[in-house]
């Protein structure tokens, strides 16, 4: 039975959340910055490479598109695997992508490396999320995965700029070492603080088949598309944020990234927000979030040529899309409660679905000469969507009786457990 149907759970004190938590929050931090630096070392990078910068911005659909297909693959494929070593395996793998693009020769092998660290990134995203919420009671689970996305916030605070002026600074190669030394860092931290794990046995052993039963369930596919809205509309606006802001509010380039660290900043306390609101107040954060995010990109659409109104909307955008990235993660589990280590994996993949989306329906408006103010409405458009869904979601929600597909004979995942040692 999900968690809003159990009220008399969720008024109880949450637990406080382990440290092995934080610890994977840290390794988000290494993954996000890997998978957004390379928008600030684009143009180092194409030179050096010889490509064109649209070609050397195919990296960043190359590791997105490998999120998207990573996440349900490798899900299925470590699904009977203690998650633990699933975990350390994966970051290995990252590191030795990120120094393979360190290493890099050719665009071809940096292009593979890509790949590679994007399908690591997406099963260590599926496999961490469902260790996350495994360590923590039910109605803890959004403030679970908020210290996660928080890593993921601080990356486009810190670990994105940092990267990107290391990059500009002494080469784009020394930004993929740098990553590769934070993924060493959070794989100390993995081996140290993250509890060994066996996989359930008798009735309670994964079963993939089994698994993949959550996906007749309708609001399993309603959380999917909540999930890539509102990721479709954030992303749709950020991804030519840039050009926004000094074509059309008139900014000097240089406070480009001042303002994309507002939008970081933003993120980071919508991330607090939303984690300790939403476990009491789920589907009212997730209406709150995305409707706000509607509204800010509407004023931003109609206010863009205002410098600061530009400037405060875009810090406000990374609040309202943030406090909504709790919520949304924990519906998922909710939803898909029987088969986490696959609840995970989807969420992992919508949100990077919407990350695909948003941005090319972006450069189709930008492409048919309709401005980048243009840009703010479609995200408003994908928002607005999103608030849609999640009103269809509520009222599925309070129609259905409470059963759902479960792979197990209890009603709280089971497929992790701490063994003694």
């Amino acid at each position: 039975m999900p968690s809003e149907a159990l009220p008399e759970v969720e008024k109880s004190s949450p637990a406080r959340v382990p440290l092995a938590v934080y610890v994977l929050g840290l390794a988000v931090f290494a993954l996000g910055t890997s998978e957004f630096m390379l928008s600030g070392i684009l143009q180092p990078l194409a030179r050096d490479m010889g490509v064109s910068i649209p070609k050397a911005g195919m990296l960043i659909s190359a590791f997105a598109i490998g999120m998207v297909v990573g996440a349900p693959l490798l899900a299925a494929a470590t699904l009977k695997l203690p998650r633990r070593t699933t975990l350390i395996a994966l970051l290995i793998v990252f590191m030795l992508g990120q120094i393979a693009g360190a290493l890099a020769p050719t665009y071809g092998v940096l292009f593979v490396s890509r790949v590679v660290s994007a399908l690591a990134c997406a099963g260590f995203w599926a496999v961490g999320a469902a260790v996350a919420v495994s360590l923590v009671p039910v109605n803890a689970r959004a403030k679970a995965m908020a210290i996660m996305v928080g890593g993921l916030s601080v990356a486009n605070i810190a670990g994105v700029p940092a990267g990107s002026f290391l990059g500009q600074q002494a080469g784009w190669r020394s930004a993929f070492w740098a990553v590769a030394a934070l993924a060493a860092i959070g794989l100390v931290g993995v081996i140290a603080c993250v509890p060994r794990t066996a996989p359930a046995t008798g009735d309670d052993a994964p079963n993939l088949r089994r698994e993949l039963r959550i996906y007749r369930d309708k609001q399993v596919w309603l959380a999917l598309l909540t999930i890539a809205l509102n990721a479709g509309a954030v992303f749709a606006l950020f991804s030519y944020l840039g050009p926004l802001l000094t074509d059309v509010a008139g900014l000097p380039e240089s406070w480009v990234p001042t303002v994309l660290g507002l939008f970081g900043i933003g993120g980071l306390v919508g991330t607090v927000i939303g984690g300790r609101i939403a476990d009491a107040h789920l589907f009212g954060t997730m209406y709150g979030g995305i409707a706000a995010s509607t509204g800010v990109l509407a004023l931003l659409a109609l206010l863009a040529e205002y410098r600061w109104a530009a400037i405060a909307l875009a810090l406000m955008l990374g609040v309202t899309a943030f406090t909504t990235a709790p919520a949304l993660n924990a519906r998922m589990f909710n939803v898909a409660n029987a088969a986490p280590t696959l609840a995970g994996a989807t969420t992992t993949a919508s949100f990077n679905i919407g990350n695909t989306v948003g941005p090319w329906l972006g450069g189709l408006v930008i492409s048919a000469h309709w401005g980048y103010e243009a840009v703010a409405w479609t995200g408003a458009v994908l928002a607005a969507a999103g608030v849609a869904v999640t009103a269809v979601a509520s009222r599925v929600q309070r129609r259905e009786s409470g059963s759902r597909v479960v792979t197990s004979k209890s009603a709280t995942p089971t497929a992790v457990r701490v063994s003694a040692d």
